[in-house]
């Protein structure tokens, strides 16, 4: 419950500062904002930064960025590419975009990184056991004017009959119907499988 009232509460400040909250409709996540004035396919090439992690899994950031890639890139709403932890060009900028920064540190991070924009974001909360729980803060701003073109948070939780839905209808699209019960337990059960069905809904937002 209390995770849910941080996630309303997130929405209730993206509209208070005149953001839209969007809605698809298919099943996917329950709150992402798309901004109507910017389309992403317009960006060209969108950087992908090393996402925070707040949990104490070290390799569920890799296993998330990676499995982000992948879906994202199905999508072909536009090129993405992954800037690996240690890059020096990247910690170079020392940019943080969840804090202020200064304005003109967006074009030097689009020329850096060759970039029109940088998707960023934070593992908020990660557990494996007793049941696997994932929880993402992710955004796409553009270089050129700082603008939040697109915006997203959500917690999945496999002890919560609306992500159990959720991973049966993800896995109803893309198995065979002979083995949807056996990868229901797989997707509840694997991390690396879990993500891959985290990162498909996060791709359906775009």
């Amino acid at each position: 419950m209390k995770n849910k009232r941080i996630t309303l509460i997130s929405v209730l400040m993206l509209v208070m500062t005149g953001c839209v909250v969007s809605r698809a409709p298919v099943p996917i996540a329950d709150y992402y904002y798309l901004n109507p004035d910017a389309s992403l396919a317009s960006i060209g090439k969108v950087a992908l930064v090393p996402l925070k992690n707040m949990s104490v899994y070290p390799q569920i950031a890799p296993d998330v960025t990676k499995a982000l890639f992948e879906e994202i890139q199905k999508r072909q709403r536009f090129s993405l590419k992954v800037v690996p932890p240690d890059d020096t060009a990247w910690k170079s900028l020392q940019l943080d975009l969840d804090s202020k920064y200064e304005p003109g540190q967006l074009p030097l991070a689009a020329k850096t990184l060759n970039c029109d924009a940088i998707m960023t974001g934070t593992i908020t909360e990660y557990t494996p056991y007793p049941h696997l729980a994932l929880g993402l803060r992710l955004k796409i701003i553009r270089c050129s004017d700082g603008q939040l073109l697109w915006a997203f948070e959500q917690i999945w939780d496999t002890a919560d009959k609306k992500t159990e839905n959720r991973i049966k209808k993800y896995i109803s699209k893309n198995t065979r119907s002979s083995y949807e019960s056996l990868n229901e337990q797989l997707v509840s059960l694997s991390s690396i499988k879990f993500t891959k069905f985290v990162a498909n809904e996060v791709a359906s937002t775009f």
